[in-house]
Parts: C-alpha cells; sequence; structure tokens
C-alpha cells in the first residue's frame, strides 16, 4: 500500500546508468551479503537441475542458477573496480 502511494506521486528514482564512483564501506558490506545470496542461489539452482527429471523445470533451474552467476559475475567486478581505485589514490 505505501509502496503503490509512493509510485503514484512521482517520486521514483531512476536507475543508475553506472555504479557510483566511490562506494561507502556501508555499500560493500551490502554488495559482499549479495554476492553471498547470488553464489548460494546459484549452487542450489544447480543442485536442483541436476535432482530434477522433467527436462522442463531442469532447464528453468538451470537458467536461474545462470543469472545468479551473471550477478555474482557482476557484482565481484564492481568490487574489484573499487579495490582497484582505492590502491590508485
Amino acid at each position: 500500500m505505501q509502496q503503490q502511494s509512493f509510485m503514484q506521486s512521482g517520486q521514483q528514482q531512476g536507475v543508475m546508468p553506472q555504479p557510483p564512483q566511490v562506494i561507502t564501506v556501508k555499500d560493500q558490506l551490502y554488495i559482499t551479503d549479495m554476492l553471498s545470496w547470488n553464489l548460494l542461489a546459484c549452487k542450489k539452482a544447480h543442485f536442483f537441475a541436476q535432482q530434477c527429471q522433467d527436462p522442463e523445470v531442469k532447464q528453468a533451474l538451470e537458467q536461474a542458477g545462470q543469472m545468479h552467476q551473471r550477478h555474482y559475475t557482476m557484482l565481484l567486478g564492481h568490487l574489484q573496480n573499487q579495490q582497484n581505485m582505492a590502491t590508485v589514490q
């Protein structure tokens, strides 16, 4: 309910085309958590796909696992870029 009123008021934030140049410690800890969540989701999807007998369900699980793997890779890249920028400064 609260989300609907927020969206209707026209105060939506736009999607950032790229991450900010500076990532705070809090942001870095959250990204680290997201890395863990995506890695776990990727592993679980792969595990359950291996256990599945239905080809359609197996394919859907593999696609979900691949999506989480892409997200993991993207997040890891953001953290590595941040580390590289910190060593340059």
